[in-house]
């Protein structure tokens, strides 16, 4: 469906990579995997259209439909939620428009007999079978199971999109594309803005549709869930494996093996063919011998063998100050929001509330490592903000003896000394033996060699928050809250990151939708919704397994 033919990149003298070729099929879907920089976005955006290869071309039949969602859009303010959803139709519309102003040429013009007027005749054919092949019937229909799966309510569709975050404007640009029925999706990270729910409904919907999606994801059990092919860019070429990711990490293990040994033959017999040549290099009766050696030298292709992956790296951070038993003891907490409403018609101003939760109890013991999870908007970050004292609220809220909070959320980016390099801004809080592995903590954070002596202010959103993480790992803190951050980690340093936090000995509370790096890591799951705020005494699959039976027997209900 999709062709690649010896696509490369450069830019800059660097080449970022060359002679790559491979097909997309019908119902293929493919995980674009690599590390940071390998060139995963600009491979989709290549195939998307958006960006053209330096050499190579990609082809597609001409009635193809690709969709594409980038990481960062540029979203435009002026419709409801509902009516910027239904812009996925609006080339029906411009088809119908077409197809209208062709019958009115056809009906004023007399040169029947005449190739242009046979032409037009052809193309509204076309235009038509195409158009009323699409059922335009149920389309509001569409627009509304899309959006309620995707996390909206009924209530948000006549709202303008300039009152949602950029994380629910992805939602609504994801909806688009997806009701565009298009031939191959392309997604680039499309969960890093939805909560679990809406996750599992996209994966669901993913596998039911049967077109060809191509996506980039951290998010492990997502990728796993929805692929079938798995497509490694590594240093400047791509290994395209029929497995999933999982399968994938097993044979590139096998992959690697295989080459170091190759590689160390090859090295063995290049030394051993120096010390031929460097042996009898005056003497005459080997003289032909001494020239084809050299001359099959210069020839000689060295195997490479691919980077090596560091995830296996453990760092061990230092001890936390002890707190209380109870870190945080939440007695009735409630939150309710006041605002104002006013009518553009009338002018007319309403005052409004709007309950998040009320009535919330829960204990949580010095050691715990436990998970705020629930769709966006149900009080998750809320409840954070209750506990860091930032907001007011109804109940009682406490904290243990000697609890100090490390607090990360992606804000905390922005608050970095812009001055300072990588390197000094984790020198500066670095203590004890960990100090002599600055160096390798920075790699695995993808801040290794000359990345470490960047100032922070040149740093990208996605690097900031790395940095921002690292930095507080080293704090010395016993209650860490940690909201949603694994959203810019790729699969390596969130690996690291789920490591450290297992193993350090505070108390954790983890704000998160990725449900792979909260499975192992905590034990207890707060479950936000319908204003309540529910406790599930287990990880997050049981609480999964949970949720799916009880959202059956709400249909059943229904």
């Amino acid at each position: 469906m999709i062709s690649v033919d010896n696509i490369a990149v450069e830019f800059g003298g660097t080449t970022l990579f060359k002679d790559i070729s491979f097909q997309i099929n019908e119902k293929d879907r493919i995980a674009l995997m690599g590390k940071n920089g390998a060139g995963k976005s600009t491979m989709l955006k290549i195939l998307a259209g958006v960006r053209q290869p330096t050499r190579g071309k990609v082809s597609a039949p001409k009635d193809t439909v690709v969709a594409y969602l980038p990481q960062h859009l540029m979203t435009e303010d002026g419709r409801t939620v509902f009516e910027e959803t239904s812009q996925a139709f609006a080339y029906l519309r411009e088809t119908e428009a077409e197809i209208d102003e062709i019958n009115r040429q056809l009906e004023t013009r007399t040169d029947y007999e005449s190739e242009e007027y046979m032409a037009l005749i052809e193309k509204v054919s076309a235009l038509s079978e195409k158009f009323y092949a699409i059922d335009m019937t149920h389309f509001e229909e569409d627009v509304e199971k899309i959006l309620l799966g995707l996390g909206f309510e009924r209530s948000d569709f006549q709202r303008p999109t300039s009152e949602f975050s950029g994380g629910w404007r992805m939602r609504i640009e994801l909806a688009k594309l997806l009701l565009k029925n298009p031939d191959v999706l392309l997604l680039d990270e499309p969960t890093n803005h939805l909560d679990i729910e809406s996750i599992q409904w996209l994966e669901d919907f993913i596998k039911e549709s049967g077109k060809a999606v191509v996506v980039i994801s951290h998010d492990r059990k997502f990728v796993d869930s929805i692929t079938t092919r798995t497509i490694e860019v590594t240093m400047g070429r791509i290994y395209d494996y029929r497995a999933s990711y999982s399968h994938y990490l097993e044979l590139r293990k096998e992959r690697r093996e295989q080459q170091q040994k190759q590689y160390e033959e090859q090295q063995k017999m290049i030394q051993e063919t120096k010390d031929f040549i460097e042996r009898f290099k005056g003497t005459y009766s080997k003289t032909l011998q001494v020239q084809s050696r050299v001359k099959m030298l210069e020839k000689l292709e060295i195997i490479e063998v691919d980077e090596e992956d560091t995830s296996a790296l453990r760092l061990k951070f230092p001890p936390s100050p002890r707190s209380g038993q109870y870190p945080v003891i939440a007695d009735g907490v409630g939150k309710t929001f006041d605002f104002d409403v006013t009518d553009p018609a009338t002018g007319h101003v309403e005052h409004k509330q709007k309950k998040v939760f009320a009535n919330a109890s829960f204990t949580i013991e010095r050691g715990q490592k436990v998970a705020f999870v629930g769709r966006n908007g149900e009080g998750k970050s809320t409840m954070v903000k209750c506990i860091m004292g930032e907001l007011q609220h109804e109940g009682d809220m406490q904290l243990g003896h000697n609890v100090q909070i490390g607090y990360f959320a992606q804000n905390q980016a922005s608050l970095l000394d812009g001055e300072l390099t990588i390197f000094q801004t984790i020198d500066d809080v670095a203590k004890g033996d960990i100090r002599n592995k600055i160096r390798d903590l920075l790699g695995a954070f993808m801040f290794g060699g000359e990345e470490s002596t960047k100032k922070v202010k040149v740093l990208s959103g996605g690097e900031r928050t790395r940095l921002a993480i690292l930095k507080m790992l080293l704090e010395p803190f016993n209650l860490l809250i940690l909201d949603e951050p694994t959203n810019h980690l790729d699969l390596k340093t969130k690996d690291i990151l789920k490591q450290a936090l297992m193993d350090f000995d505070g108390t954790l509370i983890v704000v998160s939708h990725d449900r792979d790096f909260l499975d192992g890591l905590v034990s207890k799951v707060y479950e936000f919704g319908h204003q309540r705020v529910r406790e599930h005494l287990c990880g997050i699959y049981e609480f999964l397994e949970t949720k799916k039976m009880e959202s059956l027997q709400e249909l059943e209900r229904k």
